[in-house]
Parts: C-alpha cells; structure tokens; sequence
C-alpha cells in the first residue's frame, strides 16, 4: 500500500464529495443542473483533448471546441427541460457539426465525428443525472456512493491481495481487487436495503444500482483507460490531485448513469 498516494486520492475524493453531494442535496432544483453542466463541461473538454492525442492528424480549433459546448449545453437543456419536443431540440446538434465539417474547405468529417461522440458519452449520463434528481435525491447519491465504495475498496483491496491481472487496458487492476470492490459494494447495499428509511425503495432497487454500480461503473473505468492508452497519457488532466481530471473520476458514473436511469424506469419509479 502507497500511504501518501492513498491519502492523497482520500483528500482529493473528500472535495469532490462535498461537491457532488452539495449538488445532489441543495434543495434548490437549479443546482443539479449547474453540477451536472460543470461535469459536463469539464468532462467534454478532457474527451476533446484525449482524442487529439489519440487520433493521428486530429486537431480541434477554439472555435470548434466553444461550438461543441455550446451544443452540449444545447443538448443538455433540451434532454432536461425539453422532452416532448426532444427531437425538435436535438436534431440541429449532428447538422450544425456534421454539415460545416464536410463543407469547408479542409473536410474535417473525422473531428465531427469525434465530437458527435464525445456529446453523446458526457450529455446523455449528466442529463439521466438530473432525472434521476428529480425523482429522487437518494438514486444518484446511492449510485455515487456505491461507485466510490466499488473504486475505494478495489483499489485497497488489489493493493493488499491483487496477484492477477484484470485486464491489459488497465494493468493495474486485478481481479482480487475487483471482486473485493464489488463484494464490498454489493454488501453495503444489502445493508442499505435492509435499515433503509425509504421504504418506497425496495431492497431489489438497491441491489440493481449496486450491480450496475459494479459492472457498468469498471466498464466506464475501463473505457476511460483504453483512451487514456491511446492518448499515451497517465491521465485525462490534472485539476484534481491523486486522480488526474474530471475524466479520471466521472468515467465510472458516465457509463453507470443511463443503465441506471433505465433500470429505474423498469421499475416504474
């Protein structure tokens, strides 16, 4: 175990929870969506610049990166605010990137492409954010806290017993580690389940947002490192101490959130 990595990543996640719970609890609706736009204008911001130095040839201009936020936030708005009309809103996104790419002079089809993706990857997890806010505070600070008991308890627990490489994307994760973080995170929420005040909130819906918690969050870490790898980079930036960018410590919750707003809705809640 690395002490002085350790307590630096544990004080570095101690700020970004007292941010992400400030905004999942701040009664105020508006402050949701003013979390979710700066996850999302951070994370794009990161995804454009990993992609650069993944992509031989790709470059992104100013210009180019100030229109695809402003068509994040767009996109965002429409998503939230907008759904009855959704495809009113959303329909300009891929015509207003897509049609100035392929018409000018230098065809730059491939940064359009680039940047189609990076919206869907950041703006369709940050707006099933805000959903899952407006349906209920405790969804995503359940799934955020499972996310970080998954991340924290893999990480402790591959540093004490991890011998068995998980997967060459990531050589540092193991499947000790893994199965340590998801057996602790699964066990949490049982007991979660089991004294949870909400009793609206059945222990199945707890169970579901810890397995999805687990498998969908390691896939999102996953995801993030093989860019991280293309990129030839340790991280996707560098504003948050012992954990690199915002990329490096959303990747698990953006995969995780539309399985998790879905999986919801099964339930009907």
């Amino acid at each position: 175990m690395n002490w002085p990595v350790f307590f630096k990543r544990t004080a570095s996640a101690l700020v970004y929870a007292a941010i992400m719970l400030t905004g999942l609890l701040y009664p105020d609706p508006y402050a949701i969506i003013v979390l979710a736009l700066l996850i999302q204008f951070l994370c794009l911001r990161e995804f454009l610049t990993l992609m650069e130095q993944a992509i031989p040839g790709l470059r992104f201009s100013v210009r180019f990166r100030e229109g695809v936020q402003l068509l994040g936030l767009w996109s965002l708005i429409g998503l939230i605010f907008f759904q009855t009309h959704l495809a009113f809103m959303l329909l300009p996104v891929p015509l207003l990137i897509l049609l100035p790419a392929v018409l000018s002079k230098q065809s730059r089809l491939k940064e359009a492409c680039v940047a189609l993706a990076g919206l869907l990857y950041v703006c369709l997890p940050m707006a099933s954010l805000v959903t899952m806010r407006g349906l209920s505070y405790t969804l995503p600070v359940a799934l955020v806290l499972m996310i970080w008991v998954n991340d924290t308890m893999a990480y402790i627990t591959g540093s004490f017993f991890g011998k068995t490489p998980f997967s060459p994307i990531s050589p540092k994760k193991t499947w000790e580690g893994t199965i340590g973080g998801a057996l602790f995170t699964l066990a949490g929420a049982a007991v979660w389940a089991y004294y949870s005040p909400f009793s609206q909130l059945h222990w199945p819906v707890w169970m579901g947002l810890a397995v999805i918690a687990v498998v969908a969050g390691t896939a999102g870490d996953l995801l993030a490192s093989k860019l991280k790898r293309l990129a030839k980079v340790k991280d996707s930036g560098n504003i948050m101490p012992g954990h690199g960018g915002a990329l490096d410590r959303f990747d698990s919750l953006l995969a995780a959130l539309p399985f998790a707003l879905c999986f919801i809705a099964w339930f009907g809640l």
